[in-house]
């Protein structure tokens, strides 16, 4: 029987990951356990029915390659991981607080804060060095993108570090961190977006544009109406005088998200029938379910174990499910440990008359 115990330890994360090659019934299975040390793991697999041997030592590698790159490594150090095709840059993004619609009126009617669309994909960082364009995630990982916006970006006749959100095969750049030798981290939004606007006005580009900033109160009340009514995902708030911060701060900080519809985080449990699998999340050191999503057929199943984004309407307090879900994607940046109950919107409570 082939098995390897792997570690991950950042912060206050403090994770094990196992997996195992094992026979069963003429053929082999690859199984999995995972959750914080000391605490009781959560157990899957990733074989449905016994395969044979090289099948289940293929699914194995994989998953062990794809533990590593998110920053597992053997030995109980959790020591971070390098991987050539899945490199750890190091380098982070700023993230957002959440902010209640009771906090929408004084961010839509102040002058210190900028008002753009959240856009509806996935966090990504872009690098140009030279020649070399690369692709970082939220977890500082490098990961793909579509070769038309790389090949936008070597255009650019700079080196520089963008912040962004790419859907599909567009890119949505709405900050600059890096122009040539010159770390722009510490200067004001509203200085690093100006050379950012300058940066893409220097090259021509279809794939790639700049985020709308709305400033004043009357233009954020527009944006903020025509976005809602369009059905789009939500809107973030930008403290104007800030300087570019790596993480999410515990509470408050210079960046806000107002979501027009709830999405939340999940790790899938269970693999159904027609197109279905079950959710749980972390509570605490356990785990619970919270409901299942139907994927649609422009999506493949995801894995047992995969963190998959899922936009709902609420949740119930009583059994945690969520009501109305829709399948988003899978998030291959997002830790599984990210997935907690304290993401879920629950159902109001009805006050009796």
């Amino acid at each position: 029987m082939e098995n390897i115990t792997l570690y991950f330890k950042e912060g206050a994360s403090d994770k094990v990951y196992q997996a195992t090659i094992e026979p069963k019934d003429g053929g082999y299975v690859v199984n999995f356990a995972y959750g914080r040390r000391g605490s009781t793991m959560t157990t899957g697999t990733k074989t449905s029915a016994p395969v044979n041997h090289d099948e289940a030592k293929a699914i194995y590698d994989k998953l062990i390659k794809e533990k590593k790159a998110k920053g597992y490594t053997p030995g109980e150090d959790g020591t971070p991981y390098q991987h050539s095709d899945k490199e750890n840059t190091g380098i982070l993004p700023q993230l957002l607080n959440a902010i209640e619609e009771d906090q929408l009126e004084v961010l839509l009617n102040d002058m210190q804060h900028v008002m753009q669309e959240k856009h509806d994909g996935r966090r990504l960082l872009i690098q140009k060095n030279g020649y070399t364009i690369t692709g970082i995630n939220k977890l500082g990982i490098v990961t793909g993108f579509p070769a038309i916006i790389a090949q936008e970006f070597k255009m650019v006749e700079a080196d520089c570090l963008i912040d962004g959100e790419i859907v599909g095969e567009e890119y949505h750049a709405f900050d600059l961190l890096e122009l040539d030798d010159d770390d722009l981290r510490g200067r004001t939004y509203r200085e690093r977006y100006l050379h950012l606007m300058n940066l893409l006005a220097s090259f021509n580009h279809r794939h790639i544009s700049l985020v709308e900033s709305a400033y004043l109160p009357g233009q954020k009340e527009v944006m903020f109406d025509k976005l809602k009514e369009e059905n789009k995902e939500g809107v973030v708030f930008k403290r104007a005088d800030a300087i570019y911060t790596v993480g999410r701060p515990a509470s408050g900080g210079s960046q806000f998200k107002f979501k027009f519809h709830e999405t939340a985080s999940f790790i899938v449990n269970r693999v159904n029938g027609k197109r279905s699998v079950s959710l749980m999340l972390f509570n605490g050191d356990k785990v619970v379910p919270a409901g299942n999503v139907t994927i649609p057929a422009n999506h493949d199943i995801p894995t047992v174990g995969a963190v998959v984004e899922v936009r709902y309407l609420y949740a119930f307090k009583e059994s945690g499910a969520i009501y109305q879900p829709v399948y988003l994607g899978v998030r291959d940046d997002t830790r599984a440990e990210e997935c907690t109950v304290d993401q879920l919107k629950y159902k109001p409570m009805e006050v009796a008359a």
